[in-house]
């Protein structure tokens, strides 16, 4: 028998996914997950790297699929722990999933842990409309907050931005964004700055979590974009993903990086037209988009593709699998961890 603390050593350095599997063989791995050394080594050994999340409604059951970038193989995970209302996949950070839904008529918010199968519902905000949300988490200080800003239907002229402090367990009321012409419902995080395309004014529009306040970046966009969406990348990095050209010629999908000095967007790389074609058949169809880490995940509605782009290593590869085939399947980056808390 080996020393227990080598043990759970040893068992905090196989992959998580592994690890569910592992809980059949004896009673003492099947309640490894509640066991705080195990959990302790767990925290320290470097993340598995980045997955994939895809979860939809089959006959109202919550499904959900992830794929392993290292392990290239897709697992399984039961969300039958959900309650009905979660519907919308929010996003997910450093181990964690936010899901928000109607119930009934009020707009509820969750945080929930996929491995452990532990969840809860948030406190109401303020003011208990359709929001705009994003969540990021703090590894360092072990908490989360979440970003309420304008509606889901651009209606931002009376909603003041909320925040959810995972420390307070409550939302606190910040600035109303300026009225603005939203380009698009998707919303990029990084370096403590949440940013949002506008059309009028033209740009960009970037929330200071620091300060709870907004202004206005005058980054015009690259000309003839027919649909763009803001993806995070390390640090400061910033992208800008989006098809080039007419709905009814040619077209290109295309990368650029923000230029945070000079607010001008930096063409960096160019999908290749096989990807392209395969990917996007039709002139008007619709993609996602997504990414973490420098890596920037496409996905089809119509053809259940997924291509994923390796900005550092300037590299496209298929994701292979079929997880991605159901029509309403809503996909995020995501880091399986076994430590990561709701509380």
């Amino acid at each position: 028998m080996l020393p227990e603390d080598l043990l759970n050593e040893i068992l905090a350095r196989v992959p998580p996914f592994m690890i569910l599997g592992l809980r059949c063989v004896c009673k003492r791995w099947n309640t490894i997950l509640q066991d705080r050394s195990f959990l302790k080594f767990h925290s320290q050994v470097p993340s598995h790297g980045p997955c994939l999340l895809t979860f939809w409604k089959n006959s109202q059951t919550p499904q959900c699929s992830v794929f392993s970038l290292p392990l290239k193989t897709w697992y399984r995970i039961p969300f039958t722990f959900l309650p009905q209302w979660a519907f919308w996949l929010v996003g997910s950070s450093a181990g964690l999933v936010c899901f928000s839904g109607l119930d009934g008529l009020s707009f509820k918010t969750l945080v929930c842990n996929p491995l452990t199968q532990t969840w809860r519902t948030l406190p109401s905000m303020h003011y208990n409309q359709q929001r705009q949300l994003i969540m990021v988490v703090d590894k360092k200080d072990r908490s989360f907050k979440i970003i309420a800003t304008s509606d889901i239907y651009g209606d931002n002229k009376s909603l003041p931005t909320e925040v959810y402090d995972s420390k307070l367990n409550s939302w606190s009321i910040h600035q109303i964004m300026p009225a603005v012409n939203l380009c698009s419902s998707k919303m990029a995080y990084c370096d403590s700055r949440l940013y949002l395309e506008t059309l009028s004014p033209l740009g960009l529009m970037m929330y200071r979590l620091d300060t709870g306040y907004w202004e206005h970046i005058p980054a015009r966009f690259p000309r003839s974009l027919l649909d763009g969406y803001l993806v995070a990348g390390t640090q400061k990095r910033l992208f800008l993903v989006g098809r080039i050209g007419l709905y009814s010629t040619l077209q290109s999908m295309r990368i650029w990086e923000l230029d945070h000095t000079k607010f001008i967007w930096v063409e960096i790389s160019r999908m290749p037209p096989k990807y392209f074609r395969s990917l996007l058949r039709l002139s008007a169809e619709r993609f996602e988009c997504s990414g973490q880490d420098n890596l920037i995940c496409f996905t089809s509605w119509n053809q259940g593709k997924g291509l994923l782009y390796d900005v550092d290593k300037k590299a496209w590869s298929w994701i292979a699998g079929c997880a991605l085939q159901s029509y309403n399947s809503q996909v995020c980056f995501y880091e399986p961890r076994f430590d990561a808390s709701i509380y």
